[in-house]
């Protein structure tokens, strides 16, 4: 076992992840989490239990050389006390295990410990919250209603292409492809994908960038590419409330689905490693499930039903 100090082994664990092309955010996320947890290691071997929340409140003096090798006991102490600290969302605590969990994992194959702590550390419950989206007709009503030619155009793009806001805003005028009908996209990760775009869609681009070969598609200050807070502000402007540029991507998701029952390319256009998060933004038309309850449930009006006894 090649047993070493956080401060040694965060560093290999960032290179790591770079090379599993994690996003420069994803990678400054995971780091706060482990940073923090081994800073309450530190504190537990270093300092006296009782002055450990005012020694939390000064962080700068908590250091990162301290062994990697914990029981399981310091990682549900660790979040115990994150909990005495601040009251966090059940996602929150999901992440940060999440976080944890894929640190070890990785010095579990690296030799740094001689076993992962994280095993059987139960995860909190995530109450499945309905995830409010605009269906296709009230996304043509809510473009339809826009009126400045730029903001619209950017609402149509996100619904056409089912694209993050991050990935619109970097769209460039040469990442266009007009006649196969395509753009070429810089997801997360900075994982390269083809999405589609509906021929109006299209035409409105030509319309809208008149001569122009390169450059920004959508110019945001100083000549540079639109900021997603400068998008989110569109919709703040324009849309319901609630409905946010994540949730028109939902739509696009959900549409999509709900006409062609192909999970897979569902899942392939929005650029999800995962096949399980492109299942979180779907669902069942209220049509479809009548009708499959009205033919194959005994109790419905279907032929075979029995009569009442």
């Amino acid at each position: 076992m090649n047993s070493g100090f956080f401060s040694e082994w965060l560093k290999s664990y960032r290179t790591h992840l770079r090379m599993r092309n994690y996003s420069p955010r994803t990678i400054e996320s995971y780091e706060q989490v482990i940073k923090h947890f081994a800073y309450y290691v530190w504190l537990r071997r270093s300092t006296e239990i009782t002055k450990l929340v005012i020694y939390w409140k000064d962080l700068e003096n908590a250091r990162l050389d301290t062994s990697v090798e914990v029981p399981p006991v310091m990682i549900t102490d660790f979040l115990s006390f994150m909990s005495s600290m601040r009251t966090y969302k059940p996602k929150t605590y999901h992440r940060m295990i999440s976080t944890l969990s894929s640190f070890y994992r990785f010095l579990t194959t690296q030799g740094g410990v001689s076993a992962n702590p994280l095993v059987g550390i139960e995860r909190p419950r995530i109450k499945q919250q309905e995830i409010k989206y605009l269906k296709h007709s009230q996304v043509v009503q809510l473009i339809d209603v826009i009126d400045d030619p730029r903001d619209k155009l950017i609402v149509r793009t996100i619904y056409a292409t089912g694209v993050r806001v991050s990935e619109l805003c970097n769209i460039n005028i040469e990442d266009i492809d007009f006649e196969e009908h395509t753009i070429r996209i810089r997801g997360k990760g900075d994982k390269i994908r083809i999405v589609f775009i509906d021929d109006d869609t299209l035409e409105s681009i030509k319309k809208f960038i008149g001569t122009l070969i390169e450059g920004p598609l959508f110019v945001g200050q100083q000549g540079k590419n639109i900021s997603p807070r400068a998008v989110q502000h569109i919709f703040r402007h324009y849309a319901p409330s609630g409905i946010t540029p994540h949730k028109i991507r939902h739509s696009y998701a959900s549409e999509l689905y709900r006409r062609s029952k192909n999970l897979r390319v569902v899942q392939e256009n929005l650029g999800h490693t995962s096949i399980k998060t492109t299942e979180i933004y779907l669902h069942t038309d209220i049509d479809e499930r009548r009708q499959v309850y009205q033919q194959f449930f005994p109790l419905s009006n279907g032929p075979d039903t029995p009569g009442p006894t």
